[in-house]
């Protein structure tokens, strides 16, 4: 498995050159890099990922790089501001790290062109402008393997953030991999319409709970909901985007860890060389940007061991999370007996698979 556009590597100055000035910039002694984060870097999750990339970044480079980043950004106009902040106090590099920053990136890389942009889990690009995302659907896969396993009660809780088709994509991975494990698995699913918020978070995981769940599921950053899971007992779930140890052995059994390092490491490096070019980077459980949090002995042995079986596989490439057959939710088809799905329609899903219950808000 390999992203869509893998990153540069290898690639000297003198080649760049041969290209065109367009791609050749000079070396650099020293960068400066900014950071915009849609939570705080104390969520436990997502922007505490991103934090972490940061520092790697600093430890790898030392005195050649320095980093800032603002915290807490709400996507919109304001991170529009804070992005321009950053160009106008001579950052080199900016890393906006939420989805609905896309504009705003793509809008402050038209007024700066000499700063470059890498934008987190968007798909708009520009001369400046990199995008890259981790394939959290595969994660996703394994989570939905040991929950179908798992469950008593056999209704499982998932709670979405924002209706994207990354979190469709990641709904639809878990409860396929949890109905193959378990053809009486349900799945209910309550939005919050936020990427952190703790308050609405922990609200959600006690409704599901309330509704019969006994594994929850999520796609936001707080901890918050292995928080109400480890006070209503006997409910199981896992650490989202990082690997929220604190809550090891149980109720987080397992986890999905966002591993940045490596790639904000090999565009900081590119930026210094001189090498940087707009790229598109899609990676997952092989290329190492999507890793499988320990599995704690929570989990059945054997358990285990099918969900590891499931993680080498895909990381292989050899099964992809989307294969037919299946249908969408409406019972058309979609893919036939074998037949994997393309990641254009991944990436611009919006719908559910056969047997997912409610509708995904517009």
């Amino acid at each position: 498995m390999k992203p869509i556009h893998s990153l540069l590597s290898g690639l000297t100055v003198a080649a760049a050159l041969a290209t065109g000035p367009a791609f050749a910039e000079a070396h650099m002694d020293k960068a400066k890099v900014g950071f915009v984060y849609v939570g705080p870097v104390g969520d436990g999750g997502w922007t505490y990922e991103h934090d972490q990339a940061r520092q790697a970044v600093e430890a790898e480079f030392g005195d050649q790089v320095e980093t800032v980043f603002v915290e807490s950004v709400p996507e919109g106009p304001d991170s529009e501001r804070v992005m321009t902040q950053m160009a106008l106090d001579g950052a080199d590099l900016i890393f906006t790290t939420s989805f609905g920053y896309m504009d705003p990136t793509i809008n402050v890389a038209s007024k700066f062109p000499d700063v470059k942009f890498e934008h987190a889990t968007g798909y708009k690009r520009a001369d400046n402008v990199s995008t890259y995302s981790a394939r959290f659907y595969e994660g996703r896969a394994v989570q939905g393997h040991i929950a179908g396993k798992m469950t008593e009660s056999n209704v499982i809780g998932y709670i979405g953030s924002v209706p994207i088709p990354e979190v469709i994509r990641g709904i639809n991975s878990a409860y396929i991999h949890a109905k193959k494990a378990n053809p009486d698995v349900q799945f209910k699913v309550v939005w919050v319409y936020s990427w952190f918020d703790p308050a609405k978070e922990a609200d959600a995981a006690k409704v599901l709970i309330d509704q019969g769940a006994d594994v929850i599921l999520q796609h936001t950053d707080s901890t918050a909901p292995l928080a109400a899971a480890q006070e209503a007992g006997g409910v199981i779930g896992f650490g989202q985007a990082s690997d929220m140890a604190e809550y090891k052995p149980e109720p987080r059994v397992s986890s999905i860890i966002d591993n940045w390092s490596p790639y904000y490491i090999e565009r900081v490096k590119a930026v210094l060389d001189g090498t940087w070019e707009s790229t598109d980077t899609w990676a997952g459980i092989g290329d190492g940007m999507v890793e499988i949090g320990e599995m704690t002995d929570a989990i059945p042995a054997d358990v285990r061991e099918e969900a590891q079986a499931l993680a080498d596989s895909i990381a292989a490439g050899e099964y992809h999370p989307f294969t037919g057959p299946l249908n969408k939710q409406d019972g058309t088809a979609w893919l036939a007996e074998g037949e994997t799905a393309d990641d254009g329609t991944l990436l611009g899903m919006n719908f559910y698979v056969e047997g997912l219950e409610g509708s995904i808000p517009q």
